[in-house]
């Protein structure tokens, strides 16, 4: 992974080497296509101008599925390649991508009913080769969702697909790529793509940290980032084909909301999917799907309209338990790269992949997290022509190479040791090792270890505390006030593994607290007055 002083190396060679491919965007498609690449044995760049898996990438639904609601659309193709995925990713990545049950009651006179959910569930199966469905008689079925809704309910399906920490997935991807050769570096801006003849050739960078600018020269230059590729495309003159969508989530403590099955169900007031499922020691809620008209260069946030929609539901589905705003932990959003069709709802516009070639830049956007492979293997292949020389494989691989399994000394449970291969890999071995006293013990109320910390500021591209905080470890999800009152305990750890003086912590503390209340926080109910924030 990222070793001392790997950003300045890094930064010092970048306009030295040839470059087959520069890749602009560090979500789970960017890195995606790196590994591809590196696998390939090209000669690729990955830079991300904020810090990796920022966008989309780690504020998804966390849920790696074939795609159940396509098939009412007709994507059967979709839908077989997101369950060959998501079988494949359940076997090379568990630990970090896990089964997950749903299931979904059956009211007697609500849509979809029984026969046309067991159909849909019956080529699910057949897709994936086994068979995971089963109805259960409403005394069966609440127990397996208890705390739901008993009027007029008939019973209930249950089914199974998975899910995973996306911006986890996103930093092993990367782990991936860079040892078989790649090169990942985030907070390096794209600023302006360069031309030769009229044709993309290479693009000028920014160091976020220096603000130094160089140009690198590639033989392909993909755009990666998703929702916000229109911004690059229009910088080759090409006009604007996304439709960026914001999807909202809430973080719930699992006590509060106990699910052990993912509970999913039609909201009442538009028939779209919600669900509420169990993930990293909490219980997550999501999602919306609304258009995204902010600016895109901020992060975005919940509205007062997506919480109180996604209060109905709990409400509608859960009344005995009488969850409130002030049960909730925290909040997130993300936004959506979606291609615009113009359709006027905006949950009914496609969710497949697009690839565009234009003056030599090639854009991929769209698409899902479970299919990220075949998105960068199609990108690729669109990319072969710039690629002059260079093979692309069509060998199947495994999405990531095996990692040998944490030996039993003790310290940890199964569980904790599974969780740790799957989300470090061959690096497991050297976090474990890594750790001082006390920090193989989890942290409250989450499954992260203390020694997690550690290792992320030491060895995995940490920044700012918002990465360390949000990205490299969900904790400022997890906890109440993005876990203000565990800090001391974060500054103890990795302070001087950052090596940051006083000033600098007490600077990056301040971001990341005002940052947490601004975009992850519960906005104030309306007519509400902000509270004052402590001098």
């Amino acid at each position: 992974m990222w070793q001392t002083n790997w950003r300045e190396r890094t930064s010092a060679m970048l306009s030295d080497r040839k470059w087959d491919i520069v890749i602009i965007g560090g979500g789970i498609t960017g890195a995606g296509i790196l590994l591809e690449a590196a696998r390939n044995g090209m000669r690729a760049l990955l830079v991300e101008q904020r810090d990796f898996a920022w966008g989309t990438s780690s504020r998804s639904s966390k849920l790696v599925h074939g795609g159940l609601r396509y098939l009412k659309e007709g994507k059967l193709l979709l839908t077989r390649d997101s369950v060959h995925e998501r079988e494949q990713l359940l076997k090379d990545a568990a630990g970090l991508v896990e089964p997950q049950g749903f299931a979904f009651a059956d009211y007697r006179g609500r849509k979809p009913g029984r026969w046309m959910f067991s159909l849909g569930l019956a080529l699910y199966d057949m897709m994936a080769g086994k068979r995971s469905r089963h109805y259960f008689r409403p005394d069966e079925f609440l127990l397996l969702a208890p705390h739901i809704a008993t009027d007029d309910l008939q019973g209930g399906l249950c089914y199974t697909d998975a899910k995973t920490d996306d911006a986890r997935l996103v930093l092993r991807v990367l782990q991936e790529a860079i040892a078989a050769g790649g090169v990942a570096i985030n907070y390096m801006a794209a600023r302006q793509l360069v031309r030769r003849d009229g044709r993309v050739c290479g693009v000028e960078l920014q160091d976020g940290v220096t603000g130094q600018r160089q140009a690198v020269e590639a033989k392909a230059v993909i755009s990666a980032t998703g929702a916000w590729a229109d911004a690059l495309r229009q910088q080759a003159k090409s006009g604007a084909k996304l439709r960026p969508l914001r999807g909202s989530h809430l973080v719930l403590p699992a006590w509060r909301l106990p699910v052990a099955q993912a509970i999913s169900l039609m909201h009442p007031q538009d028939g779209r999917p919600v669900f509420a499922f169990p993930w990293e020691g909490v219980t997550l809620v999501g999602t919306t799907d609304v258009d995204h008209r902010e600016d895109m260069r901020n992060e975005a946030a919940i509205t007062q309209q997506e919480l109180a929609y996604l209060m109905a539901a709990l409400d509608f589905q859960f009344p005995q338990l009488r969850i409130t705003r002030d049960d909730i932990i925290a909040t997130f959003a993300g936004v959506r790269p979606v291609i615009d069709s113009g359709k006027t709802d905006p949950s009914k516009e496609g969710r497949d992949h697009a690839v565009w070639l234009e003056d030599g830049l090639l854009t991929v956007t769209g698409g899902k997290l479970t299919t990220f492979r075949l998105i960068a293997r199609d990108a690729l292949n669109h990319a072969a022509p710039l690629l002059r020389g260079r093979h692309i494989s069509r060998r199947s691989r495994p999405v990531f190479a095996p990692a040998p399994p944490l030996p039993y000394d003790g310290k940890l449970t199964s569980f904790q040791r599974r969780r740790l291969v799957g989300r470090h890999g061959g690096f497991a071995r050297l976090l474990v090792a890594a750790a001082q006293e006390g920090e193989l013990e989890t942290i409250p109320g989450t499954d992260t270890l203390y020694a997690e910390l550690r290792w992320a500021a030491r060895r995995e591209a940490v920044l700012h505390l918002e990465d360390l905080m949000l990205r490299r470890t969900r904790l400022g999800l997890l906890l109440r006030e993005g876990g203000a009152e565990l800090l001391p305990r974060v500054r103890a750890i990795c302070q001087a593994e950052l090596g940051w003086d006083d000033a600098r912590w007490a600077n990056e503390q301040a971001a990341y607290v005002a940052l947490w209340r601004k975009h992850y926080s519960v906005p104030p109910a309306q007519g509400a007055q902000a509270p004052r924030r402590a001098a």
